[in-house]
């Protein structure tokens, strides 16, 4: 449970350091693609902790292998809506990675990678967006520092 935060704490660190030393010399769709793919890493690191925290206090008898039921088991154990915000974005994000793409402006400050969603919902990722996806796990990441560590009683 704690090594899984600890291992979210150190892709955090990973997802920083891409978003504000990598990100910034090669501003490429690439290159956000690697970071949307460590933030990714970072929420799935932090539901790991979740799920042993769950188990360890007796809220669900098993962990689910499949990342699609452990969200979907963890959003019935923790029912309040910062969680489910943070899962809505958890799930964003992998729809993001395995939609196909284009890129716009790359190489410039506006770097934007336009994906086409489920329904044919288009998003864009820009550099704006990508630093809010960045504050959200770190939000996150605390969230669960909070609930494992038992600072802040859960409903």
């Amino acid at each position: 449970m704690k090594e899984a935060l600890y291992n979210a704490g150190q892709e955090l660190k990973r997802v920083d350091h891409l978003f504000y030393v990598s990100l910034k010399y090669t501003r490429t769709a690439d290159m956000m693609r690697h970071m949307i793919e460590r933030l990714i890493s970072t929420f799935s690191f932090g539901i790991d902790s979740l799920l042993k925290y769950a188990k360890e206090e007796k809220k669900i008898d098993e962990i689910p292998s499949n990342p699609m039921m452990r969200s979907k088991l963890l959003m019935e154990t923790f029912t309040d809506e910062e969680f489910a915000s943070y899962m809505n974005l958890y799930l964003k994000l992998r729809k993001i990675l395995k939609a196909d793409y284009s890129r716009r402006e790359e190489f410039r400050r506006h770097v934007t990678m336009t994906c086409t969603l489920d329904k044919g919902e288009v998003t864009e990722v820009n550099i704006d967006i990508l630093k809010e996806y960045y504050e959200t796990a770190k939000n996150f990441v605390d969230y669960v520092e909070r609930i494992v560590e038992g600072k802040e009683e859960d409903e």
